[in-house]
């Protein structure tokens, strides 16, 4: 009996790292969301995870993947699986680029330096948002990998134009213009939960803090969280953060047009990305007037709900475009074979946001690793079960697009 057990048996060596243990949990991005969902406070959380209203684009990001099938290929010489690109002249491991999110640190401390460092260690760009919590240049000091900013067209051109010359100095390689948020979208938990950016502190925000004792211990025993790239740059350095979000809300510029691209090109030389491009005659427009990036986003659902999802625009705008821009698929990635289906249609790369935060608040920046090495394995798992050794064999009749987007 003893003899018989031991052939069939292996016994796992307790692990007592609590960080360890949570990762040993987790197998996949759904698996870091709900440890994240049970280790952050529920204001936090639901500003992570929430969206617009209903929360129809939301989920429409994540079902239009799940919808699309796959046609594999067989008897395919699989031997060596190659998922390996090009983005702007710069080799990346896998078709992925990390999408900006604003005011990471309430995820975990160490907020965009952990991602950041990450990102450098997977060998992907990281964009760094305008609203981040941690500085232009603090972001450089910790990452030699590629780096990306993200701004808005403020009405304080000078203040735009200052930050774009800081990123450029610390050798970020590509600026992404956010188009999708000139009104902000009502999202409807942050609302009922009375969470806003800074926090506002109330009798639910202290129960919750009192429920989720380490989160609480580490953001008291953290500095200050701030808007770390506008502190200091037009009104007094070290204004509260109550009195900077009152300026940033401020400066959302409604009467943003095509013609502001011809600006932004004179303040900056390098690649131009345009995120949250929602339709194939926007693309268009975007590849005429110089652009050289797309990024196809609903800005994961946190703004217009009932937008279009940006899966079921990658092939009509390849098609539209074909390669004058780079095409980016922004919004509802949660496993690697979602980068594939979205390249097989046509994007050159996909961005995530919300993956890496789940995996920042489940464990910290090994939890962003543990993403990220999750989303790549699953890629050249995905690629040699299709029976596609590299990404140029990724092409359009290896999936099957649901009746609906197939148009």
């Amino acid at each position: 009996m003893v003899a018989t057990l031991r052939s069939v048996l292996r016994f796992k060596r307790p692990e007592f790292h609590p960080v360890s243990r949570r990762i040993d949990r987790s197998i996949n991005v759904a698996d870091m969301r709900r440890i994240s969902r049970r280790r952050l406070p529920r204001g936090v959380f639901d500003y992570i995870d929430g969206g617009a209203e209903d929360e129809r684009s939301l989920a429409a990001n994540t079902d239009s993947f799940a919808a699309t099938t796959f046609r594999p290929r067989v008897l395919r010489d699989i031997s060596t699986i190659d998922p390996s690109t090009t983005l702007f002249g710069r080799s990346l491991p896998f078709p992925l680029v990390l999408s900006p999110t604003g005011f990471t640190r309430i995820a975990d401390p160490q907020g965009e330096l952990a991602v950041a460092r990450a990102a450098a260690r997977a060998g992907v760009p990281y964009s760094l948002s305008t609203l981040a919590t941690r500085s232009i240049e603090e972001v450089a000091a910790v990452s030699d990998g590629p780096k990306w900013f993200q701004v808005y067209v403020w009405r304080d051109r000078g203040l735009v134009e200052d930050l774009i010359g800081r990123a450029k100095a610390s050798g970020y390689e590509a600026i992404i213009l956010t188009v999708d948020s000139v009104q902000f979208g009502r999202r409807e938990r942050d609302v009922r939960r009375g969470f806003e950016l800074p926090p506002m502190i109330g009798p639910g925000t202290l129960l919750d803090g009192m429920v989720h004792p380490a989160w609480t211990w580490s953001f008291l025993n953290s500095e200050p969280i701030r808007f770390a790239n506008v502190t200091g740059s037009t009104i007094a350095d070290g204004a509260s953060p109550v009195v900077l979000a009152d300026y940033i809300h401020s400066q959302y510029e409604r009467n943003l047009s095509w013609d502001d691209i011809g600006w932004l090109r004179s303040a900056w030389d390098g690649p131009i990305v345009v995120k949250g491009i929602q339709t194939v005659a926007d693309v268009l427009l975007a590849a005429d007037h110089g652009v050289d990036a797309v990024a196809l986003s609903n800005h994961g659902g946190r703004q217009l709900d009932g937008a279009p999802t940006p899966l079921e625009l990658v092939a009509p705008a390849r098609d539209a475009v074909g390669d004058r821009v780079v095409l980016l698929c922004d919004g509802g990635v949660r496993r690697g074979s979602d980068i594939v289906k979205a390249v097989a249609l046509g994007a050159d790369a996909c961005m995530a946001g919300r993956a890496y935060l789940y995996g920042l608040g489940a464990a910290g920046e090994r939890g962003v690793d543990h993403v990220l090495t999750m989303l790549r394995h699953d890629v050249e798992r995905t690629m040699s079960l299709i029976g596609a050794r590299s990404v140029d064999e990724l092409e359009p009749d290896l999936v099957q697009l649901p009746r609906d987007l197939d148009r």
